[in-house]
This record gives structure tokens, C-alpha cells and sequence, in this order.
């Protein structure tokens, strides 16, 4: 690591100050620090939001789940609120990395993240959150720009998001089994407004996919979702799978998502 200094504030605003005077805000650290470590990222100062009790705690208040960035994955994973209003997004939270990274990573970390095969923002993008921040609020779908980019301001901190609870939903994955992230993963949420399907892992960020979302509005079945051919030409190809078997993931694993969601 390079030399960095390490600052603790107790306050949002606090910490709000710290970060638009340049410094990196720390959340659960597991991929900052790692990245740090290997000296791909070499910030002169931290801000630890570990203490700031405004960005902890989730709350149900009618058909919305309001659950506070520095929100551990364990802590979201084993609401009884979460499991109770919104079991997919428990499981999901339930199945991130190891029992290291669910015990130290946060929600807000990972979606500030945006890695492109990050599980977290295909639930918030599939649900159609609201990402509240010191400075405002973002729909997800104007908030997730590319690989690794959102529509973040400098300084701007992520406070909370806010999930409506879905009538249906469920997430599906392949998981690469060196690093745990998924190789491709599925989310499927169902409102009374439509069915929404985002897909993580498969290209250089989370996205939705119209296709299988038209498909599923008209008949929410997995035969449906099977009768979708899937697109291979934006996908990834890697040394894990090639494009081709990224997109026939995505079919089978929107098919099984549905299946499970159906009960």
C-alpha cells in the first residue's frame, strides 16, 4: 500500500465535507482495500463511514423497504423485515462472496462499485429503487452508467435506497468459483406495473433486458422466458465462458428465476 491518512467522522455532513475536499470514502473495504493492496488504487486519504449512524438501519413503511447504505450484507440478509416484505433480495444478500465479504461488505459500497458482475445492482436496477444520497435522489435506471461508472457526482455519498417490494421476485446466478462473483446472474421482479428483469455478470454492467421483460408481461411463465432468444453480440467472452454461453445462462437462469418466484 502507499502512505494514506485515515479519518473517522461521526456525521453525515462530516463525512460529506471529507469527501468533497477529495477524500475516499471507506464503506466495508473489500474491494477498495484489496485494491489498495495491490497498488491499483492510491488514494492520499480515507473517509471510514463505518461510524455514522445515519446511513445504518432498515425499515418497512408500506409497500417500501428503506434500507441504510452502510447496511452489511449480513445485516440485510437476516431482516426479519427483508425476508418477511422481500425474500429474494435476503437471498440475494444471503449468497454475495464469502462469510468474510457478506460480514464486512455493504450495500452502498457495492452499488457505488457498480462492478459489472456485482450481484446488489441488479436487484436495485430489477426493483427499480431509488438511490438517495447526500444531495438527492436517482432512479436506478439513470443511475448505473457502464462498467465500474454511475451517475455519482464527485464527493456525492450514497445515504440509503429505497426498494418498493415486489409481488413476485427472485434472483438466479452461476457462480465463478474462484472469485464468487456470478458469471452471469438473473434478477426477476414483478409489480403490478410490469415484470423487470436485470441481468449482472454477462456484459460491462448490469442492464435489462426488454425482451425477456415483454414476454414475461404477457404470459409470466418460464416457457415464456424460454421462447426469448437472447443476443449474444454485447455479451462478454472470457477465459470463464464465451458470449454464446453467456446469453443461453441468461435464458436458464430467467427460466429457473420464474419457476422459483412461481413457487
Amino acid at each position: 500500500m502507499y502512505p494514506f491518512t485515515l479519518e473517522k467522522p461521526t456525521t453525515l455532513a462530516d463525512a460529506a465535507k471529507l469527501s468533497s475536499a477529495g477524500a475516499k470514502p471507506l464503506a466495508g473495504g473489500q474491494t477498495l482495500l484489496a485494491s489498495m493492496k495491490l497498488r491499483l488504487s492510491a488514494p492520499e486519504q480515507l473517509a471510514d463511514l463505518s461510524g455514522i449512524k445515519e446511513l445504518t438501519g432498515i425499515k418497512k413503511d408500506g409497500a417500501t423497504l428503506t434500507i441504510g447504505a452502510m447496511s452489511r450484507h449480513l445485516d440485510v440478509a437476516n431482516n426479519a423485515d427483508v425476508k418477511a416484505a422481500y425474500p429474494a433480495l435476503a437471498d440475494l444478500a444471503s449468497r454475495i462472496g464469502d462469510r468474510q465479504v457478506r460480514a464486512m461488505g455493504t450495500i452502498g459500497g457495492s452499488v457505488a462499485n457498480n462492478d459489472p458482475a456485482a450481484c446488489y445492482p441488479s436487484v436495485v436496477l430489477a426493483s427499480g429503487a431509488t438511490i438517495v444520497t447526500d444531495k438527492r435522489e436517482i432512479a436506478a435506471d439513470d443511475f448505473f452508467l457502464g462498467m465500474f461508472t454511475t451517475a455519482l457526482e464527485e464527493g456525492e455519498l450514497i445515504t440509503a435506497f429505497k426498494f418498493p417490494v415486489p409481488k413476485r421476485a427472485c434472483y438466479e446466478k452461476l457462480r465463478q468459483k474462484a472469485s464468487h462473483f456470478p458469471l452471469v446472474g438473473v434478477f426477476v421482479a414483478q409489480y403490478d406495473s410490469g415484470v423487470r428483469v436485470a441481468i449482472t455478470g454477462a456484459a460491462n454492467g448490469v442492464f435489462r433486458h426488454k425482451g425477456l421483460e415483454d414476454a414475461l408481461n404477457k404470459s409470466f411463465t418460464a416457457e415464456a422466458a424460454a421462447g426469448v432468444k437472447i443476443d449474444s453480440t454485447d455479451l462478454n467472452s472470457d477465459l470463464h465462458a464465451t458470449a454464446p454461453y453467456r446469453a443461453n445462462l441468461i435464458s436458464v437462469l430467467t427460466q429457473r428465476a420464474v419457476t422459483k418466484a412461481l413457487g
